[in-house]
């Protein structure tokens, strides 16, 4: 018997997220139960859609590729089908490797699926999608693709060049979401600063976000996955005149020593880097910067490291994220470059910038102590309330909890009065 039911497992970043999202709603659309990210296979067919950034990310993939494997050997499973990042780069050695699954479709052929599935593709739904996340906030894509050629980064590799999204089709995109409940948008891309230049011949981004924030129920813009050379120096403006748009921007830099930044290919030096910096600080006073930064890149030697370190010092980036370099195949430095860093001396040298800027996160959160912010509640846990501000991005940045003095609404923002600081958390009343 045919259970007609569909789990949808999502690894790898938000974009990913939204290709599952848009997927799930065509399931939908043709009468499934679809269920995300179960702990185990519930229905008759799993769809695991794949990441195949680094290393790490690769092995957990081919890990839970096999756990639904086996449990497809066992009659637990009657359909396996592989989508994403990894099937995109490794299909063919993936198929010889797994037979067990049904079929692997890429980043970008994913609506094969569902006609193989004997389902027709709903054109008139080709936006819409099925959310995974908490009703009141969404991730918003607005382009594929990469055309920077950074030495480590195999992402251009498994998504090809650079493809802006139409405004309008966003802009739709956006109304469509706000008519579902949804009030606060994380922009993500490859490379949000260089939307438009393929599809307009300039670049965008300010002016998509104006005209985003103009949209009537939009509550909060959030901007992820900022690239640093040829910055589009007037969405500061857009930052600071807009209330809706969170005063927030995520810029990987990677680096600040010049001997790295030549390495890696960044196109930017040291000082423009404090340049632009000191810049986004002083357009938008109050303004939260989170970067990432990678360790143990083919040439770092420890005082190109020591560098980083004192960069980060100096400059107290409110929120920050570090990764060990992996070695990825067919990338530039794959090609002209030995992984010369040890494995135990990447993961010492992260292990100390993160322990650095866990301090620097405390110091920031207890500046905070006293203040009013507005949070959003994202959901109830058994002691508190747990929301976020402006400031903080869903998953990755910290939270605030709220005391159960009063009953909240999921959903819902509230001015909150913050009482205590941790390092990535803090804790405050309604």
């Amino acid at each position: 018997m045919v259970n007609n039911k569909i789990d949808v497992v999502t690894l790898g970043c938000s974009k990913n997220l939204v290709d599952s999202e848009l997927l799930m709603r065509q399931l939908v659309a043709n009468g499934y139960t679809v269920e995300h990210d179960p702990e185990t296979p519930r229905g008759d067919i799993a769809v695991i859609n794949t990441c195949g950034f680094i290393g790490d990310a690769k092995e957990e993939s081919i890990n839970m590729i096999l756990s639904f494997a086996e449990a497809k050997k066992r009659n637990k499973l009657k359909k396996l089908f592989v989508m994403g990042c990894l099937s995109e780069r490794y299909r063919e050695e993936l198929l010889e490797e797994i037979p067990e699954v049904d079929r692997f479709y890429g980043k970008f052929d994913w609506k094969g699926l569902i006609t193989d599935l004997g389902k027709s593709y709903y054109k008139e739904w080709e936006f819409d999608r099925s959310l995974s996340t908490p009703s009141h906030y969404a991730y918003v894509k607005i382009s594929e693709g990469c055309d920077r050629t950074c030495s480590y980064c195999s992402i251009p590799l498994i998504t090809g060049k650079y493809k802006s999204r139409p405004v309008e089709e966003i802009e739709d995109e956006i109304r469509r979401l706000v008519i579902k409940g949804v009030k606060e948008f994380q922009f993500i891309a490859q490379d949000l600063t260089y939307y438009g230049l393929d599809l307009y011949r300039q670049m965008k981004l300010p002016e998509l976000i104006e005209r985003v924030s103009d949209i009537e129920g939009v509550e909060w813009i959030r901007l992820h996955y900022a690239y640093p050379t040829h910055f589009p120096t007037d969405l500061l403006r857009v930052i600071r005149e807009r209330e809706n748009v969170c005063n927030y921007l995520d810029i990987a830099l990677q680096h600040i020593s010049d001997h790295m930044l030549k390495t890696m290919r960044r196109n930017i030096t040291r000082q423009q880097t404090i340049d632009l910096i000191q810049r986004f600080r002083e357009e938008v006073p109050g303004i939260h910067l989170r970067t990432t930064m990678m360790v143990g890149h083919p040439g770092e030697t420890e005082e190109d490291y020591l560098e980083l370190l004192e960069f980060v010092e100096k400059t107290r980036f409110e929120r920050l994220g570090a990764f060990p370099y992996s070695h990825e195949e067919d990338t530039h430095n794959y090609r002209y470059y030995s992984d010369d860093v040890p494995a135990e001396v990447k993961q010492q040298r992260m292990n100390r910038l993160m322990e650095l800027q866990e301090g620097i996160a405390l110091s920031v959160n207890e500046a905070k102590v006293g203040e009013i912010l507005k949070v959003i509640v994202d959901r109830e846990d058994p002691e508190f309330y747990v929301g976020r501000t402006e400031f903080d991005s869903p998953e990755v940045d910290g939270e605030v909890l709220i005391d159960k003095s009063r009953v909240l609404g999921i959903g819902r923002f509230y001015d909150v009065k913050i009482n205590a600081a941790m390092p990535f958390d803090l804790m405050g009343t309604v």
